[in-house]
């Protein structure tokens, strides 16, 4: 089975947050999967901590760089197919997270399960494990 991370799963795995669901802790370490996170995870969080939302120990590259090897992490590239994919995708209600709708597209096209707790992808038609 291969999964790819939302940004917070991805954050709470490596801070190991209680927050992170028993299902998601599995998935992400089980012992028939390959993990991936996007460059959209790293986007999403350069971004937020630009603004101030979270600050990351040490330099964020690095730190990103180091977690993701340590975890022995996929790093999913954005592919054009994964970008022009978001426009086929539904518009939800009250859902416009344009980082959330790259992940899912990228879920779709390259047949992923979504680690996340977001019960509002499950409009989009994504496998999500939480």
């Amino acid at each position: 089975m291969k999964v790819l991370l939302d940004t917070h799963a991805f954050l709470w795995w490596i801070n190991q947050h209680e927050r992170l669901s028993a299902a998601a802790r599995d998935a992400i370490d089980g012992p028939h999967t390959d993990t991936f996170v996007s460059v959209v995870n790293a986007w999403e969080i350069v971004i937020k901590a630009k603004l101030g939302r979270f600050q990351m120990p040490g330099d964020l590259a690095s730190f990103l760089r180091e977690q993701i090897a340590a975890n022995d992490f996929g790093v999913l590239p954005v592919q054009l197919t994964h970008a022009l994919a978001v426009y086929d995708l539904p518009d939800l209600p009250g859902h416009k997270d344009p980082f959330d709708r790259l992940l899912v597209a990228q879920a779709l096209a390259e047949d992923m399960a979504l680690v996340s707790a977001d019960e509002a992808l499950d409009g989009y038609g994504v496998e999500r494990i939480w």
